[in-house]
């Protein structure tokens, strides 16, 4: 029977039910599970010294674009808004194939793990030369996060009114055929899954309003999650009221897109009454702070969702928005807005984290199990080092966000090893580095 002892943390911000911080405490893990917390515990399997650390749950990000790995700081997109952005992207994606999606999962999974992130879903809506999801499951798998991938799509190109390139869509009946089979493939309902598949159009511009519909009618026929993007800027509020004559909320209210098997990216500019509608149906989103704040879209208004009871949690967003895939940073980030729009009192470091942990499982459906470090629940944990500059000084070491590492030293998945002493231990990152390097001389060529 595997063990692992953490033994003698300085803190371990549980964030469980009472929100308990334990000093000088250890955690018991037995078979990926955490089986109790407490001090002076003994294990004759495997010990991890966490003196002079912080321990929190794994971070979870609820929305990200991995092949985006391959095309951070693009000069042409470096100052654009949301769809001129996209317009320069997507003839390079376009020139992507299944090497690209492999290879860019892997970084991208790499720097979420260094960052604190033990689970991880990934929304892939394009596929080109022959990309399948299941490149970015094979990555996954051998980097070793939880993985939630999510099948999505476009179908409506430039010649019938949308932004992307004909080239990049997908007919919908095709679309539709894969979506079933991902998810008979891969799709693990089961308590502890390492990968779960969603169904995932890109947004209400770039797929049909039939396809939407279809796409939810399946995703509960399979019992899956459904996610999009909705509400990103006033750009996207524009085009839903002038081709669909109504707001972003109605609109996916009308078609079967709320409810707690549901989350939704962005949201920023989603009003009193949509806030309201999220609430009721209990549909999630995933703040996207550094996204948004990039391409100019705003500041979501996490903290009034919050108090509505709208389910929210945090997502890096693709590295082509984003430029990073930093979770820990992402959460201080967000920590910060609300503060510049609701004042300094408005969002502490622990809500941040908490929106980092708790939340993100909760949003993704894995609010039981991850997202705390309980008696129970899953062995996906962060071990910070705050004995280095970073920390030097701090009152309060558990405030992470205000003053803490931005890396972690150790990083553990269902009671696996994935960071071990600040370094990536899963698999050969160096090597899949020097891969990507040569992927994007390949894309600028």
């Amino acid at each position: 029977m595997k063990e692992i002892l953490i033994r003698n943390a300085d803190v371990i911000v549980t964030m469980d039910d009472a929100r308990l911080e334990a000093e000088n405490a250890d955690i018991l893990v037995r078979e990926g599970v955490i089986v109790e917390i407490g001090a002076g515990l003994a294990s004759e399997g495997e010990v991890i010294d966490a003196e002079g650390c912080v321990v929190t749950p794994g971070l979870v990000n609820t929305h990200h674009h991995l092949f985006q790995t391959l095309t951070r700081a693009v000069p042409p997109a470096q100052d654009a808004a949301l769809f001129g952005w996209l317009q320069t992207l997507y003839p390079i994606w376009s020139r992507m194939g299944p090497e690209h999606l492999f290879t860019s999962a892997q970084v991208g999974l790499a720097e979420l793990a260094l960052s604190g992130c033990t689970m991880t879903s990934d929304h892939l809506y394009l596929y080109p030369g022959g990309g399948k999801l299941d490149d970015t499951i094979d990555a996954a798998r051998e980097v070793g996060l939880r993985f939630h991938a999510t099948r999505g799509s476009m179908s409506i190109g430039e010649s019938k009114g949308g932004l992307p390139p004909d080239a990049l869509v997908e007919n919908e009946a095709a679309i539709l055929e894969d979506c079933i089979r991902v998810v008979d493939r891969y799709h693990d309902a089961e308590d502890g899954a390492m990968i779960r598949v969603a169904l995932a159009p890109c947004s209400p511009f770039s797929v049909s309003r039939d396809l939407m519909r279809e796409t939810a009618t399946l995703a509960r026929d399979k019992k899956v999650m459904l996610h999009t993007h909705l509400a990103e800027n006033d750009e996207d509020i524009a085009f839903s009221q002038q081709a669909f004559g109504c707001r972003p909320g109605q609109y996916a209210e009308e078609l079967g897109w709320v409810g707690d098997d549901v989350w939704h990216a962005h949201c920023v500019k989603l009003d009193p009454h949509e806030i309201t509608l999220f609430s009721r149906t209990q549909t999630g989103v995933a703040h996207c702070p550094c996204s948004n704040c990039r391409l100019g879209s705003g500041i979501a208004p996490v903290v009034t969702m919050r108090d509505a009871g709208v389910p929210v949690g945090l997502g890096v967003d693709g590295s082509a928005s984003n430029d990073t895939s930093n979770m820990i940073v992402e959460a201080r980030q967000a920590m910060l807005l609300q503060r510049v729009e609701n004042g300094g009192d408005a969002f502490s470091a622990r809500a941040a984290l908490e929106l980092a942990t708790r939340g993100g499982a909760r949003v993704l459906g894995r609010a039981h199990e991850c997202g705390q470090i309980a008696k129970g629940f899953r062995a996906d944990i962060a071990i910070w080092d705050v004995s280095g500059v970073q920390s030097a000084g701090s009152w309060d070491p558990a405030a992470l966000l205000l003053a803490g590492p931005t890396h972690v030293r150790d990083l553990l998945v269902e009671g696996r090893r994935i960071v071990a002493g600040g370094e990536v231990v899963s698999f050969d990152l160096s090597a899949t580095i020097a891969k990507q390097n040569s992927l994007v001389l390949g894309l600028m060529s």
